[in-house]
């Protein structure tokens, strides 16, 4: 029998509104590149997930173990055949939330061995451990301080290391059925968290993403938890410290902002019109926005949908989400069914649910369905002049069980970030190499501009 745990991650619910109907292709521009597939596959359970990748190719996710016994946060490096588990902080459970920053952290969450206080299952995963925010960097899972509550969350680092996410106080939560502390937005420097203000009056909110110069979006509502109908009542975007309601696309239930990009553009979800009830509203009748300069912009949804989610915009405005399946809008923002763009049939390795995180070199990670009924991570290579060594770009962009070729033959030595020493030779074709916690060969040694704060 599968673990329920699996069940209890956000990327997984959402994954369950694909339905027959949604396989259905819909014909796109064939100006657009073509993209190869693989299958990140898992460490010996039935699921994994792709959550980010930055612009080296570092990729960030969480899978199962084997009998799916728990999950762990892992990254990989493109090309290198292998991937690290990050462990936890003591917990059975841990969970990667965003991408790699350029220098190699991994932002996301973990259990401790220790049972929260007040009964709460704060990161969803049915044990009622408490859960604590970490950054990941170099072999090391730093928990970061919470601002006085017994959890957190971080769900983005920028190449400044600044931390956004989310923390609970030692306040507790009016608007909550049950006994638990309120949680606020908050940013860490250097380790310390920083509330940030929540809009309207909110008790609670958070921060799903930060860029360089110090941007924040993320949303405020009420109390969070797994069932409640409030967490997400306004989108909201920090400058300087101070929150600006970016508004909603005409419903009053669900609102929030995902990511923002170098260029100040936000994505994010809203409801429509006509959302009297939160589980028949924003379930069925909500739609990705961007926001730029003040003017929001519905993004609409694929033929056939009624809902979509954009969960990540690179700094070309071009954005991966999801509808009944992985979307693609390009920056010119044609919305597009990213199967449409893997060249098939069939869409071997995977039906690609997800689209969770795009590079500034158009690569994509996410959620994908496998033959035999599993949910597994992919990254989505697009068959560009950047990525011609890629093998199977050279098979059409049909899947293929062999790892990416590398410019350099496998075991050769090469010179990587401040280091040098040899690249491990690749698996075979069609397996992967599982590692504890550790370092990827070429791992970045630092943060960088630690202790320097860029505004606008």
């Amino acid at each position: 029998m599968k673990s329920g745990k699996l069940t209890r991650m956000g990327l997984v619910v959402f994954a369950a509104l694909v339905t027959l109907a949604g396989l259905a292709q819909d014909k796109q521009s064939d100006q657009l590149s073509f993209y190869a597939v693989k299958d990140l596959g898992t460490p010996g359970g039935t699921f994994s997930v792709g959550v980010g990748i930055n612009n080296e190719g570092l990729v960030s996710g969480t899978a199962s173990l084997r009998h799916n016994a728990a999950l762990h946060a892992f990254l990989w490096q493109k090309g290198k055949g292998h991937k690290i588990d990050l462990g936890t902080l003591g917990g059975p459970d841990s969970q990667s939330n965003g991408k790699p920053n350029e220098q190699g952290a991994v932002p996301g969450l973990s259990e401790t061995s220790n049972p929260d206080p007040l009964g709460e299952d704060f990161c969803f995963f049915g044990t009622g451990l408490t859960c604590l925010p970490f950054v990941w960097l170099n072999g090391t899972m730093t928990a970061l301080f919470t601002l006085g509550g017994n959890n957190g969350i971080a769900n983005y680092v920028n190449n400044l290391g600044e931390v956004g996410g989310l923390a609970e106080n030692a306040t507790l939560d009016s608007s909550c059925p049950n006994p638990q502390y309120q949680t606020e937005p908050v940013i860490w420097e250097n380790g310390v968290p920083q509330q940030l203000p929540t809009v309207a009056g909110d008790p609670d909110g958070f921060v799903n993403a930060i860029n360089d110069q110090g941007l924040a979006v993320g949303g405020s509502g009420q109390c969070r938890c797994l069932f409640c109908s409030a967490s997400g009542l306004h989108a909201v975007l920090w400058q300087n410290g101070l929150p600006t309601d970016l508004g909603n696309l005409g419903g009053a239930l669900f609102s929030q902002a995902q990511d923002i990009n170098a260029r100040g553009q936000a994505i994010g979800a809203s409801d429509l019109p006509g959302d009297t009830n939160f589980f028949a509203g924003p379930f069925i009748n909500f739609h990705a926005f961007l926001w730029q300069q003040g003017v929001l912009t519905d993004l609409g949804t694929l033929p056939g949908d009624t809902v979509s989610y954009p969960n990540s915009i690179d700094n070309k405005g071009q954005i991966a989400g999801q509808g009944s399946r992985a979307i693609f809008w390009d920056s010119g923002g044609n919305l597009i069914d990213l199967n449409t763009l893997v060249p098939g049939p069939p869409f071997s390795p995977l039906y690609l649910l997800s689209a969770i995180d795009i590079n500034d070199q158009g690569e994509i990670v996410g959620l994908g369905l496998a033959a035999n009924g599993e949910l597994h991570g992919f990254l989505a290579v697009p068959c560009d002049e950047r990525h011609g060594q890629f093998h199977a770009c050279h098979n059409n962009g049909r899947a293929s069980s062999s790892e990416e070729s590398q410019s350099s033959p496998a075991g050769a030595s090469q010179p990587s970030s401040g280091q040098s020493g040899a690249t491990p030779a690749l698996p075979r074709p069609g397996t992967f190499s599982w590692h504890r916690p550790g370092t990827l060969p070429g791992a970045y040694s630092s943060i960088a501009g630690e202790g320097t704060r860029r505004r606008p």
